[in-house]
């Protein structure tokens, strides 16, 4: 897996690949939470700019996350949402848990 993760001083950057799906969930979600750990990370900020297709195990990794830095007092947020990936969004609730932005902040 390419480096899709971009750190920003106590920003996570995850750069989400094509396909967010059971295939590399479990690596994102165990460099995500060791990055958030060791870095002391306050936000994440999901970048969907090259995501075409997201599942049920791509909904966990966000949702997880959430809860991991919500414990520390931060913050995850996303960018760069497609219409495909907006309506998953919405339809599973994580718009009313994550900032979503409509463009680059």
């Amino acid at each position: 897996m390419e480096s899709i993760f971009q750190l920003e001083g106590e920003m996570l950057r995850i750069l989400v690949p094509k396909d967010l799906d059971h295939h590399n969930c479990i690596a994102i979600r165990e460099t995500a939470d060791s990055l958030i750990l060791k870095e002391n990370i306050k936000e994440i900020l999901f970048d969907f700019k090259n995501t075409e297709f997201m599942d049920s195990s791509g909904i966990g990794v966000i949702i997880g996350r959430y809860k991991n830095i919500k414990c520390l007092g931060g913050q995850v947020s996303a960018i760069n949402i497609n219409e495909r990936i907006k309506k998953i969004l919405v339809l599973s609730g994580l718009y009313k848990m994550i900032i979503i932005y409509e463009q680059e902040a």
